[in-house]
């Protein structure tokens, strides 16, 4: 009854809102780029910036949360690269199998779930997550996505195009200088962020759309398996590492649990990669993860 609850509290709201997204893609087919500049350059901003604002998180809470992402995408990369090894993927393959293993869904699906399972307090933890995990992806993402060839000059050009970077350093200013924020920029801000969460999960459910049947199965499959057993497994192994408990132990593990990242099929895509191949590992790992996370979230309450 448990499981059960947990499915139709926690996960089915979000599919709900993710089919909705799917069935207006079929509709309004091509908006999910403007839904999702919108939501990248003005909600997603306003959102880390409000979470960080009004939440009591500490600097080094901030700083053991962003250390975590670092460690646990450092320790999926070094199992990707053993997988794929074993696989004997060529380089593009190679490219397109270790960008779905190392970043994961910490935004559209995490953010959402996580309230509804944790509350605000591991929401705010999440944020700091999503944050740091956005300028990986736009900094090593982009260099495995280019195989090398992107030069630093392109990498950093990319990092400060990410706006909720800037949400982050201006909250963590207030919170340094022990300013309040003004009512008349809490406001719209907050009405933004409130609007983020339901966007992302509509973004997603177009996005996966566009999905196709995967053409290397068993690559696929592993690629799965990593983000959907290995990486909880690293996760929780590193939140003992740090000392984490209540919200911020529930937080990582769950983020370490998502299934592959959407962003990594706009990589894909922008830098020649396997675009088929990435789309469907998102596809599946994504589909698949309600059989992993309930049980995870279950054990973490």
């Amino acid at each position: 009854m448990t499981l059960l609850s947990i499915l139709v509290s926690d996960i089915l709201p979000i599919f709900a809102i993710a089919l909705i997204g799917f069935l207006l893609e079929r509709r309004v087919a091509g908006s999910v780029r403007t839904l999702s500049a919108i939501t990248f350059n003005a909600l997603s901003p306003c959102l880390v910036f409000n979470q960080l604002v009004t939440s009591r998180l500490s600097g080094s809470e901030v700083g053991k949360m962003a250390l975590y992402c670092v460690m646990l995408t450092a320790g999926m990369g070094m199992a990707g690269w053993l997988s794929s090894m074993m696989l004997g993927l060529e380089r593009k393959a190679l490219s397109s199998f270790l960008l779905v293993v190392l970043f994961s869904n910490s935004g559209n699906y995490a953010l959402p779930l996580i309230l509804f399972a944790f509350g605000p307090e591991a929401l705010a933890h999440a944020s700091v997550y999503f944050v740091t995990s956005a300028i990986l992806v736009y900094t090593v993402g982009v260099f495995i996505a280019a195989r090398g060839g992107q030069d630093l000059g392109g990498a950093a050009k990319r990092l400060l195009r990410v706006p909720a970077l800037y949400a982050l350093a201006a909250a963590g200013i207030l919170s340094l200088l022990h300013v309040t924020a003004p009512r008349a920029l809490m406001r719209p801000v907050g009405m933004l962020s409130d609007a983020a969460l339901p966007m992302m999960l509509l973004i997603l459910g177009m996005q996966l759309k566009r999905a196709v049947v995967p053409h290397r199965p068993r690559v696929v499959g592993t690629a799965v398996a990593l983000s959907l057993i290995v990486s909880p497994l690293i996760g929780f192994g590193l939140t003992l590492l740090l000392g984490f408990s209540g919200a911020a132990r529930a937080s990582a593990i769950t983020l370490a649990s998502m299934p592959a990242a959407v962003v990594t099929t706009v990589l894909a895509l922008e830098f020649d990669l396997d675009s088929s191949f990435v789309t469907s590992t998102v596809f599946v790992s994504t589909l698949l993860s309600p059989l992993t996370l309930v049980p995870i979230i279950a054990w973490l309450r």
